[in-house]
């Protein structure tokens, strides 16, 4: 280990925790709030998709993948947030320190991964439905999400060698680079330009070029409809459900884009001036952000998609009536005797 006092890598510790109560108590409670909501809600996804049949969608499997990469970051980023806050200090040791960061940045960055992959096949599915019919496959959504986690968990292994545990001049212990931050540059450029700037330069290319295709269609099939009876109906009922999904990923993207904003436009700036900037305030906003990020996901699927409305309230009704089914062995007249 050697003795530097740069900034930690990993988004759940700041080197400046705030001693006062005021800090730690809006930290402890912001992080509970979202990680909480977030953990639910992206379980709830990845049951909702497993369970109902007709939930298992190309489009479906990537937001499984993007859910299970949430609590990722949720679990290893957020939770150990809370010790943090609490105690100002690290308290998971070297392996910790190692697991946690790795585990950090494999969440975020199959997130990215992810979000790129279901961008990629809604284009294909509405700007080339024949080839889709062939190519936007359950089988191969898994084959691909497959790949990226493979891909992604080989690729963050570097940070495994990157960081360890040091004690700071105050004798606080953190978990943070292990040779000088300024080497840590052309790493940091590259994460950047991979899983932040490709993807949404890729998003805004290829969700402009669905946007057109669909108000051409729409303008199409209005004509159609108005002659085409049942059939026009039909259409455009297809139409419309294309729509709402695509509308509801790019929502997806947008918010991608704006929560992680903060902290790696902080990361690229920290890399290239003398004295990072790391106010602890600033730092909770930035972490908030990507935790909310993590977070609101399956917010946005209830809110803008009927199926996933429908699919959530099915598997919230089939617990509710499995908590009340009689255990085996209950007769109808014990039952009624306690009712």
């Amino acid at each position: 280990m050697t003795d530097n006092t740069d900034t930690p890598t990993n988004i759940s510790l700041s080197p400046s925790v705030s001693e006062s109560l005021e800090y730690k108590t809006v930290s402890v409670f912001l992080v509970l709030l979202v990680c909480s909501m977030g953990i639910v809600g992206n379980v709830m996804v990845v049951l909702v998709v497993f369970t109902t049949r007709h939930m298992r969608t190309p489009t479906n499997c990537y937001l499984v993948s993007l859910a299970i990469a949430d609590l990722t970051v949720l679990v290893a980023a957020g939770l150990p947030n809370v010790a943090d806050s609490l105690t100002g200090t690290w308290v998971f040791g070297h392996a910790g320190c190692l697991g946690i960061t790795y585990l950090q940045y494999l969440g975020i960055n199959v997130s990215s991964c992810s979000i790129t992959a279901f961008t990629v096949e809604r284009y294909i599915a509405i700007c080339h439905p024949i080839k889709a019919q062939t190519v936007c496959t359950v089988s191969r959504a898994k084959r691909i999400i497959t790949g990226v986690w493979i891909f992604t968990c080989i690729y963050c292994m570097q940070w495994l060698f990157l960081v360890d545990i040091q004690v700071g001049p105050d004798g606080h212990v953190l978990c943070g680079y292990r040779v000088k931050r300024d080497l840590y540059l052309p790493i940091y450029l590259i994460d950047f330009a991979i899983f932040y700037v490709i993807p949404l330069l890729l998003a805004i290319v290829l969700y402009g070029l669905i946007a057109r295709i669909l108000y051409l269609r729409e303008r199409t099939q209005t004509t159609f409809s108005d002659v085409g009876g049942k059939g026009g109906r039909s259409t455009r009922s297809a139409h419309s459900s294309r729509k709402q999904v695509t509308k509801m990923l790019a929502v997806v993207v947008i918010l991608f884009a704006l929560l992680w904003m903060p902290y790696r436009t902080l990361v690229l700036i920290n890399s290239f001036v003398s004295t990072p900037y790391l106010d602890a305030w600033f730092l909770l906003f930035c972490r908030t952000c990507i935790y909310a990020n993590s977070a609101i996901n399956p917010v946005i699927y209830n809110a803008m998609s009927q199926k996933f409305r429908s699919a959530f309230r099915g598997c919230t009704a089939a617990k509710g009536q499995r908590a009340r089914r009689p255990q085996p062995g209950t007769t109808r007249s014990h039952f009624q005797a306690h009712s």
